[in-house]
């Protein structure tokens, strides 16, 4: 199965299959409040693939789907050098995250090419006709967040942005001495923007110290550490390479428990009315 690379590197399934000789038992959970999907269930054989990907498969971690996620799906990709896509995305309502967690690829947008290494980050605006590849030596792999964009009369669509985890400074959180920050690729006053991926991190012992419970729907990828994650009326132990989905309004809390930090990958839905069925709004 997949294994951390090195200490403090993002992490990255590489698949494979566990021996016979291994238990059944394992962390994965499915309820209607939330979903965790452990670093062991990602095995080569839950792997999909995608029409005009070269050399690529991935693993689906969330869609929509009754009674479970409802706003985004969330795709880690695994391409090898040379493959990739001149047809990306092929939903021009779609809007998308990339964020590479190792490697490096190279997305070409509007005759411009860019190249993002190991916590590049890309925001990619629906109908910008985006291709991507792997022009390294080595397999790259990376989250794809994709959304329906909102459009509302009177704001235009976001521009894109590439960006890179290393250098943007996190914001801590009042009253934390720094204990809990959050790394924002985006400003939080932008209202184009519809939804938002940030990297949240805690330090070693650091807490939500409440049951933090409201509308956004939450994707959480556990990049590094590990920690006791609270999910409804649960406590739940989870690592690096562990997945968690929370619906809206599901309780959450948690405390980072390993020796260095804690830090996921969060995937939330922000700056819109909330829609009523039948409603064009």
């Amino acid at each position: 199965m997949g294994n951390d690379k090195r200490v403090g590197a993002y992490y990255a399934p590489t698949g494979g299959l566990p021996p016979q000789s291994q238990l059944l038992t394992d962390r994965a959970m499915f309820t209607e409040a939330y979903a965790v999907i452990p670093k062991g269930v990602f095995s080569d054989i839950v792997t999909s693939f995608l029409p005009f990907w070269e050399k690529t498969r991935l693993w689906v971690i969330a869609r929509p789907l009754s009674g479970f996620a409802e706003t985004f799906s969330q795709y880690i990709m695994e391409v090898q050098p040379g493959g990739g896509s001149e047809r990306a995305e092929l939903d021009e309502a779609a809007e998308g995250v990339i964020f590479v967690v190792e490697g490096e690829v190279t997305i070409t947008l509007a005759g411009q090419k860019h190249t993002l290494t190991e916590g590049g980050y890309a925001f990619l605006p629906p109908k910008s006709g985006w291709s991507l590849r792997n022009e390294g030596a080595s397999t790259a792999r990376f989250h794809w967040i994709r959304k329906a964009y909102e459009a509302v009369e009177g704001l235009d669509a976001p521009e894109p942005l590439f960006l890179n985890d290393k250098e943007v400074t996190p914001t801590a959180m009042p009253n934390t001495n720094g204990a809990w920050a959050t790394t924002r690729f985006v400003d939080p006053n932008d209202l184009r923007h519809d939804m938002h991926v940030t990297i949240v991190t805690f330090e070693p012992g650091g807490t939500i110290p409440f049951a933090e419970t409201h509308v956004m729907e939450h994707g959480l990828y556990v990049l590094e550490g590990k920690a006791v994650y609270r999910l409804n009326q649960d406590w739940v132990e989870v690592e690096a390479g562990d997945f968690m989905w929370l619906r809206a309004f599901c309780p959450q809390a948690c405390y980072a428990g390993g020796p260095g930090k804690f830090r996921y990958l969060l995937y939330k839905d922000v700056n819109r009315h909330m829609k009523f069925p039948g409603s064009r709004l």
